[in-house]
């Protein structure tokens, strides 16, 4: 049963509380790479999708989205790696979002603070 709920700043706060614990991220790849898509709050912008737990992100490897495979990041390697070269890219991150597809779209740098 999913945790996440209609308050993005709740799902925002789950993913950092429940991603310090497991020390995993969770995000959707296929072949030709990670999952990304077009920002609804941003023009123009690129958001990256992640999930705090397992279960979240499976319930989006459905649809257009079928041929993904959700795997785990380690969080060291997300907050250091990832974040960087999202940031560099100018790629956005999107975190836990729900059944809707709602859910915090934020600068990496901004994700990144939340850890410290």
């Amino acid at each position: 049963m999913s945790k996440l709920t209609a308050d993005i700043q709740a799902n925002l706060d789950l993913f950092i509380e429940e991603s310090k614990q497991s020390k995993l991220v969770w995000g959707l790849r296929n072949e030709e790479g990670w999952l990304a898509c077009d920002s609804t709050e941003f023009e123009n912008s690129e958001v990256m999708p992640f999930w705090s737990s397992e279960e979240d992100a499976k319930t989006h490897n459905v649809e257009e989205w079928a041929d993904f495979e959700v795997l785990q990041i380690p969080l060291d390697i997300f907050v250091e790696d990832w974040l960087l070269t999202l940031a560099e890219d100018g790629v956005l991150v999107g975190v836990n979002w729900n059944a809707n597809l709602e859910g915090k779209e934020l600068e990496p740098s901004d994700l990144a603070k939340l850890y410290l």
